[in-house]
This record gives structure tokens, sequence and C-alpha cells, in this order.
């Protein structure tokens, strides 16, 4: 016995150390894992941020216009809207370049500023009829190319067959910037406009209001109908019924349904049979419904679950009915987890492309929604947009509006998490 216990022992202490070890290593793999994946996610923010942050600022340009009383008068709305200020702005640029004769050139010229500067033109008009028969100096959005040269994105090095401004119009920038009439300020157009052919003129607005008027019909209908599912299921049907364990098991199978589906689900249902208007941000919102219902029905019914049975027992013993148990008690202690996973549920349809394409909602909408039933679209569906087109002006802006999602999608998940500590209750 005494012979062999050094030797069980050596056994022992051979195979604790081996423990350890692999322990250790267990440990270094999960660490990698989380600095791999944190390097990953900084790798991936940092090109979003470098090639989306120049999308917040626009290049101005200052021009000297001359405002013509016998064309601008009276300043109405309604005769401005007939005055070709497009016209006074060419001309502008012809008094400040007077060397410029070629067509080609005229052209070239006419394109540093942004084809919707006669609507900024007539607007600050309209703000100062006093001005009408000076030359006063107006700051214009400048044309894409011209933008992307302040920002630095166009190379001066490479041949000028290759570029898309020529030497002579970046001679023309050079003299601008020499006289302090390029600058770039913050770029209120990205927020206040729609969609546009134009990089420059392009903005998030009309995709801003249409996924504020999804996002409020998909809570006003999947967050009650997921919290009296959830109740319904958890607390007052019966166990081991068949069709009670049918319904549970469809609900965890459309929770890992693609969204898709749920796209071709809205289209055949809310367009095909009850001809709901195409492009609408109700028959978006209810499709984000359909995919959302899953979601917060589960993490109802986890919520409820997480509550003590104490807490049942407790109320029944006191003489509290069934429903009054569950409402008094048990919901109030349930309601930060139901609110978490509605709030999740809704990041997620936030960030939803493939159910919108499906009902139409990828259509190109100028001006922004008024309510429900007029088209719109949502801001996954105009990043897709902008990253299908070639030029540079949209790529930064599809940058830009990832940012303003992910801020968005940052917000709520804080959202929840605030709205779990503040009403979370101890027992």
């Amino acid at each position: 016995m005494n012979s062999d216990a050094p030797q069980t022992l050596d056994i022992v202490q051979a195979g604790l150390a081996k423990r350890r070890r692999r322990e250790t290593r267990f440990r270094w793999y999960g660490r990698t894992a989380i600095l791999l994946a944190m390097t990953f996610l900084a790798l991936l923010l940092a090109n979003i941020l470098g090639r989306g942050f120049s999308a917040f600022q626009q290049t101005y340009i200052a021009l000297d216009v001359y405002l013509p009383p016998g064309e601008l008068s009276p300043p109405t709305p309604q005769h401005l809207a007939k005055v070709d200020f497009e016209g006074l702005i060419k001309q502008t640029l012809r008094r400040s370049f007077p060397d410029v004769r070629k067509r080609r050139q005229k052209r070239a010229l006419y394109r540093l500023v942004s084809s919707g500067s006669a609507y900024e033109l007539r607007d600050w008009v309209m703000e100062h009829p006093e001005q009408i028969g000076k030359t006063v100096t107006v700051w214009l959005p400048a044309g894409a190319d011209v933008d992307m040269y302040m920002k630095g994105s166009v190379d001066t090095s490479v041949p000028e067959a290759q570029r898309r401004l020529k030497d002579y119009q970046i001679h023309w920038l050079e003299r601008l910037k020499r006289e302090q009439r390029l600058a770039l300020r913050f770029n209120k157009i990205f927020f206040l406009n729609g969609d546009s052919r134009e990089p420059e003129q392009a903005g998030i607005l009309v995709a801003l209001k249409g996924s504020l008027y999804m996002m409020i019909v998909t809570l006003a209908l999947s967050f009650p109908l997921g919290i009296a599912a959830a109740i319904y299921l958890e607390e007052f049907a019966p166990k081991k019924n068949f069709w009670v364990d049918m319904i549970e098991i469809n609900i965890n199978n459309l929770a890992a349904v693609p969204s898709i589906v749920f796209g071709l689900l809205g289209l055949a249902v809310f367009l095909g049979y009850f001809g709901l208007p195409r492009s609408t941000p109700l028959v978006g919102g209810l499709t984000l419904t359909l995919m959302t219902l899953p979601t917060v029905i589960i993490a109802s019914r986890a919520a409820l679950t997480a509550v003590p049975p104490s807490i049942r027992e407790a109320a029944l013993g006191i003489g509290a009915s069934r429903m009054q148990t569950v409402f008094h008690h048990v919901l109030p202690l349930a309601m930060p987890g139901m609110l978490t996973g509605a709030i999740i549920g809704m990041a997620r349809a936030l960030g939803e492309t493939a159910p919108l394409l499906m009902i139409g909602m990828v259509a190109f909408i100028v001006d922004p929604p008024q309510g429900f039933l007029d088209p719109a679209t949502a801001l996954p569906v105009q990043i897709y947009l902008w990253a299908d087109s070639p030029e540079r002006g949209f790529v930064e802006r599809t940058s830009a509006a990832i940012i303003v999602l992910l801020v968005f999608l940052g917000l709520m998940n804080l959202l929840a998490v605030l709205l779990r500590r503040r009403l979370e209750r101890r027992w």
C-alpha cells in the first residue's frame, strides 16, 4: 500500500498539471478569438469612418451674382419659380472667367457649380428680397468633381485623360482657392434632401422619414401582439397540448426564417391580396412586423420564465386570481426583459433590406413622405442604391449613411440597456 501511494500521487499530480496547461491554452484561445474579432471590427469601423466622414462636409463656391430687379420683381414664390436662376449663375461664371470661350470649356466651367445651385439661389433671394438690384456674394454648393478635389480624392499626378477634372479646371479651382472662394462647410444637404442623380445633391431625408414611419408601424403592432402571445403561451395555454406545441414550434422556426421570405409573404398578402399601395411605410411596417413578432414573442416568454415561481405562488396564496397574478405581479417584473427583446427586434428590423426590396421600396424617391401611405424608401435600401453607383461622391455618401444607421442601431441598443437597468426589480 505504502509503495503504491507515491506512484498514485505522481499520476494525479501529472494529470492536474496537464489539465492546468489545457485550461491555460483554452483561455488563450478565447482571448485570441476576442482579439481577432475586435481587430476586424475596428478595421471595419475605421474603413467606414475613413470613407464616409468626409460626406458630412460639402464644398461651397462664393459667386458674385447680380440680381436684376427687372427679372426678380416681385419676389414672390410664384414669380421666382419662373425665373432662370441657372442662367444667372452661368452669366456670373462667364464674368468671373472671361478667358473661357470654347464651348467645351464653358460646359466644364458650368459644372463647377452643382446643378441644384439654382434652387439654392432662389431660396436665398426669397430670404433676402432687399438685395434685389445689387451684386451680392452667395455661397453655392459645388459640383461633385470639385467636392472630391477639395477633399483630396482627385489624384492630379495621373494623366489628364484618366481624370474627370481637366488641367484647366484644376487651374480654375486653384485660382478660386487663392481668392478664398472655395470652402468646406457642414453638409446640411445630406440631411435635408432626398435622393438625387447628382452625388452633391443626394440626401437621406426620405430614407430617414420612411424608416421612422415603418418603425412606428412595426412597434405599434409587434410589441402588443408579441407580449399578448407570450403571456397566453406561457401563463394560460394548456400544457402538453398538440396545438399549443405546434404554435411554439412554428414560432421558434419563424425566428430562423430568412428575412426575404417575409418579403415574399408581404408581397403576396399585403400587395397582392389586400391591394395596399406599393412602396409605402405602411406595407413596409406590416412586413417587418411579421419578421419581428417571433423575436418579440421568444424574448417575452424568456422574461416571463425568469420570474421566480414563488412570486406566482405568493400571489395565489393571498387570494389573487390568475389574471391578477399575471398582470399585477409577474408582468411588471418581466417588463424590462420584454422591452429589451422588443428593442432588439426593432433594431434588427431597422437594418433589414431584403424584405423591403420585395415590396418595392427600392424606388427612386425625391420628395419626403408626409404620411404612412406616401411613397418612401428606408435607410438600408438607400445604402443599397447608392452602393450600386460608380461615382466617387456616392461612395462616401454610402459610408456616411452606414455611419448614421450604425448610430441609430447603437442608440437603440443603449436604450434597451438603460431601460432594463432602470426598470429591473430585485427580488
